[in-house]
């Protein structure tokens, strides 16, 4: 017993001395992965020829993931893609879907770019920045009101500055979020590098800057906008109507009566803006998950101000440089602000998207009258009352179609108390 336990305690003192223990393999430290962009998948290798950088500490705290970024592999998608599926946190703890979009595709982006240098320096390669801001437009910048600094819009391609009023853009200026001190139509706030921004954007794509001028929590039809970083725009995510064509009777007549309700507030609010579209498709409107809809994308909107009236003349010839065909082709004709009416966006809907949207969803004869309004709608552009008349008829019979439910969580449980659901 004595040798044994002398055995045992030598084994002990062996198995403790470092010098003599067999030597195992260190484990391997744990390593955070991380998120590599690079600054040319944000666009930031572009400022200031650029949208913005105002929630670039978001992507880079980790606090904007793509949805690919859930993935083991944790690799950034494809940087020609125009939009992305991503998620947002504040707390780190909850997180909410957001889209992250480019205002145009980087094919355009890239050629655009080159289009400024070649241009401009007469060079395939230079900085963006320097060439912008030798331009006559950019020069004209250096004032510090908005009604001096335009007609350093006119010839832009954006429909947003195609019959521009003052009170317009004072409202552009004031509430330009890019800038850490916007209030002011003065532009006292705005440095070089944000009035180029600016300028840059309402020539590539004026979608970012509608979201805005127009927030959400004022009650426009837009998904919130949350920042920019490089040329990338973030904001609330939204499905688009596209994927709602096979939806079930009831959802297709909820969202046909939103669309039209849509229209009808972009033609009469307490702004006295009338706003229409140049061109819609099924991205142009989108639906939160609680089943509200939205304007989705808001590039092809243009905006009269009925208060003032446009500032720009009909026939008058426009400034065209650079920054006028950065995305278009800058020879293209524009529609005149005259010639745009009420039933403008109207005709237009019940030609492309609710025709789509109510194809044989409901039960004869019922089907019928709706498929013979909305042809009364779209064939409506020589007869302005017979458009109000089909949409109004088609609303009434829309209406009773509605289902109250939680699946309309936007309206529910509002909707069993209330006439107006």
């Amino acid at each position: 017993r004595v040798a044994d336990s002398l055995m045992l305690l030598l084994v002990l003192a062996l198995s403790c001395n470092p010098s003599t223990a067999a030597t195992a393999s260190p484990s391997a430290p744990h390593i955070k992965p991380s998120y590599s962009f690079g600054r040319t998948f944000l666009g930031l290798d572009k400022c200031n020829a650029c949208i913005g950088t105002s929630i670039c500490k978001k992507f880079f705290k980790e606090e904007i993931r793509f949805d690919t970024w859930l993935s083991s592999r944790l690799k950034l998608p494809p940087s020609y893609l125009l939009s992305y599926s991503g998620n947002y946190t504040d707390d780190a703890k909850s997180w909410r879907l957001v889209d992250i979009t480019r205002l145009t595709s980087k094919y355009r982006h890239d050629q655009a770019d080159k289009r400024i240098c070649t241009s401009l320096l007469k060079t395939k390669t230079c900085s963006l920045e320097r060439a912008l801001r030798r331009t006559h437009r950019f020069q004209k910048l250096e004032n510090k009101h908005l009604c001096h600094v335009l007609p350093s819009h006119q010839g832009l391609s954006s429909p947003m500055l195609r019959c521009p009023s003052q009170r317009l853009l004072d409202r552009i200026v004031r509430r330009y979020a890019e800038v850490p001190d916007a209030g002011s139509i003065y532009m006292d706030h705005l440095t070089d590098r944000d009035k180029l921004r600016l300028l840059y954007t309402l020539s590539v794509n004026s979608h970012p800057i509608l979201l805005q001028i127009f927030p959400d929590v004022e009650g426009w039809p837009f998904p919130r906008y949350l920042g920019s970083c490089g040329r990338l725009v973030v904001s609330a995510s939204t499905r688009p109507l596209r994927d709602f064509y096979g939806a079930a009777p009831e959802v297709a007549a909820d969202l046909a009566l939103q669309l039209l309700a849509v229209l009808r507030s972009m033609g009469t609010n307490d702004l006295n803006y009338f706003f229409y579209f140049t061109h819609v498709d099924a991205g142009t409107f989108g639906v939160f998950s609680n089943g509200h809809l939205f304007i989705r994308d808001a590039s092809m909107l243009g905006i009269i101000d009925k208060e003032e009236g446009s500032q720009l003349i009909d026939g008058q010839q426009e400034y065209k440089d650079i920054f006028s065909c950065l995305t278009v082709d800058c020879q293209s004709a524009f529609v005149s602000c005259n010639s745009i009416r009420e039933k403008h966006s109207l005709v237009m809907v019940c030609q492309e998207l609710l025709p789509k949207l109510l194809k044989g969803k409901f039960r004869q004869p019922l089907q019928e009258k709706i498929d013979s309004f909305l042809q009364h709608c779209a064939s409506g552009l020589a007869d302005d009352q017979g458009v109000n008349e089909a949409v109004a008829k088609l609303a009434e019979l829309l209406k009773p179609l509605r289902s109250c439910d939680s699946r309309f969580a936007y309206r529910y449980p509002d909707c069993k108390y209330s006439d107006k659901y």
